[in-house]
């Protein structure tokens, strides 16, 4: 039910801002393997999240190219 809201906000963004959200994403990964490597991070399965809602963010994008 919550992943059925967030990829239908998705559908309803622009490519730039699907693209922006993208780059934070992926920036949040990024700082989430950080810290999951210096043992500061407690909650892992955040790491499992980010990665999900980065492959919603590049489907919707990648169906925005197709139908282009």
């Amino acid at each position: 039910m919550k992943t059925n809201k967030y990829v239908e906000e998705l559908k309803a963004k622009s490519v730039s801002e699907l693209n922006t959200e993208l780059v934070a994403a992926k920036k949040e990964l990024f700082n989430l393997r950080f810290q999951n490597a210096t043992n500061q991070l407690d909650n892992t399965n955040r790491i499992k999240e980010v990665r999900k809602n980065i492959a919603r963010i590049q489907t919707v994008i990648t169906e925005r190219a197709k139908l282009a």
